[in-house]
Formats: C-alpha cells, sequence, structure tokens
C-alpha cells in the first residue's frame, strides 16, 4: 500500500491508501473535488471509505463520491449515519478491506463517538492526536481524551500518525513557551519552522517522535511535572492533562 495525503481547505489531510492495482482506501473526505481530480489524475478505483467523527470537514464530500462510486463501502463511528456512512464500526471491530486487516477502536474527546483505524504500521487518527498536539474537547471529557490517548500511546513506536490536520506549527509553539529548555523539543520546532518556511507538509510523523516532543503523551514527564507544580499542585495525569489541554486552548 501506497499512503498519499491530499490537501484539502485550509489545513486539512485526507488521507488515500492505494494498492498495486489502483484501488484505494479514502479517510476523512471533508470535501469530494480535491480527491475526485486525484482520482481522475491516477486512476484509482476508490473501495470504501474510512470516517473517524461527524464533523463536516471530515464527511462533507461523502455524498458525491458515493453518488459517483455507487458501490463504495463508508465504514464510521454511529454519529456518521446521517454523513453517509454505510456500515458502522465499534471499538475492537475488526474490519478487511482490500486485503488489509483494520483495527477499530473508540477514541471520545473531540467528539464523543470519535473512532480510529489502524493497520500497520499506519493510524488514521482524524482530530485526536496531532503531531505536537492533540484535539480540542467539543464533546468528550479531559479524562475521555488522556484514556484516547494512552491507547494511542500504547501502539509500536513506528506507528505511523496520520492525523487530519497540519497543525504541528502551532502546536510546537506551544509547546516550547511551556518546556523552552527542552532540547528535543526545541530542534522539533526549528524542523518544522523550517519546513512549513517552504510550504512543505509535516506529516504524517512516526509514534516515537511524538512521544519526544508531544507534551500530551508526557504527563509522567518530570519536567512537565516540574512546570505545572510552578502554578498549581496536581496529582493525577488526567489532571496535568486537562491543565494543558486549558492552557493550549487560550494560548496565542
Amino acid at each position: 500500500m501506497n499512503l498519499i495525503s491530499i490537501s484539502a481547505f485550509q489545513d486539512n489531510y485526507i488521507w488515500v491508501l492505494v494498492d498495486d492495482a489502483r484501488r484505494c482506501i479514502i479517510v476523512d473526505p471533508g470535501e469530494s473535488a480535491p480527491v475526485l481530480r486525484a482520482i481522475n489524475e491516477n486512476g484509482w478505483q476508490p473501495e470504501a471509505i474510512l470516517l473517524t467523527h461527524h464533523h463536516n470537514d471530515h464527511v462533507g464530500g461523502v455524498s458525491e463520491l458515493r453518488a459517483r462510486f455507487p458501490h463504495l463501502v463508508v465504514y464510521g463511528p454511529a454519529e456518521t449515519q446521517d454523513k453517509g456512512t454505510t456500515q458502522v464500526v465499534e471499538e475492537g471491530e475488526n474490519i478487511l478491506i482490500l486485503g488489509w486487516e483494520f483495527f477499530v477502536f473508540a477514541t471520545p474527546g473531540h467528539t464523543s463517538g470519535h473512532l480510529c483505524f489502524y493497520s500497520k504500521p499506519y493510524l488514521f487518527c482524524g482530530d485526536t492526536l496531532f503531531s505536537g498536539g492533540c484535539g480540542r474537547l467539543f464533546e468528550g471529557t479531559p479524562e475521555q481524551m488522556y484514556q484516547s490517548l494512552q491507547k494511542i500511546n500504547a501502539l509500536p513506536e513506528d506507528t505511523l500518525i496520520c492525523c487530519a490536520h497540519e497543525y504541528t506549527l502551532g502546536n510546537m509553539k506551544f509547546a516550547v513557551s511551556v518546556l523552552p529548555d527542552d532540547r528535543a523539543i526545541q530542534d522539533y520546532y526549528q524542523e518544522v519552522k523550517e519546513l512549513r518556511a517552504k510550504n512543505q507538509k509535516t506529516l504524517p510523523v512516526i509514534l516515537k517522535n511524538e512521544r519526544r516532543i508531544n507534551l500530551f503523551l508526557r504527563t509522567d514527564d518530570v519536567d512537565l511535572i516540574n512546570k505545572i507544580n510552578q502554578e498549581t499542585n496536581l496529582q493525577q495525569p488526567e489532571q496535568r492533562f486537562a491543565w494543558l489541554r486549558s492552557k493550549k486552548d487560550n494560548f496565542r
């Protein structure tokens, strides 16, 4: 399988997995036009769509894609039933597409029914984990999102994080503001600044790197705990996660 990202809207990525026969799986098509253009230019044959959650910038292109390709099977959580999903999937299910097995697991937080799809080494995590950050809590609780990130963090270190937005630069700017003396964070921030200055993509990323530079995966980190303790004393990692998420929500 070849992994391809298609840019959409201002900062979205629509992910596509293409096999040697040019059959493809499309993930979170927020709009149809760039996907249809890529299909026509490359001679792809769409076979399935994976949806992580119900927000329009992830599902807005489903209806037109299904109109063009009526055989498409659309897998998604229950919250996407009115967005074009034809087969509802949930935590613990395995689905087989083009000979590839995808493990489905629930990652509530950004939305209450958010799902991730994992087929080694690819993780399609929608708006749960970003490079250097995580999704906003629109429907879920900090505790739910913390547990969702723990599920992702338990995957193999070579997992490719295929998230849905180019938020890396802003996330790393925030990380530097929290731990300005952290060498791994500083180095990655500089790398990301150089990539974005050339309008180059920062995704996908490997989980091994995220464990080093993503504060939301480092809630047990001594340096981060010491930083938080300068303002407040939080005993539980879920509380430290909530503190971080609140800080990020208000960061400019």
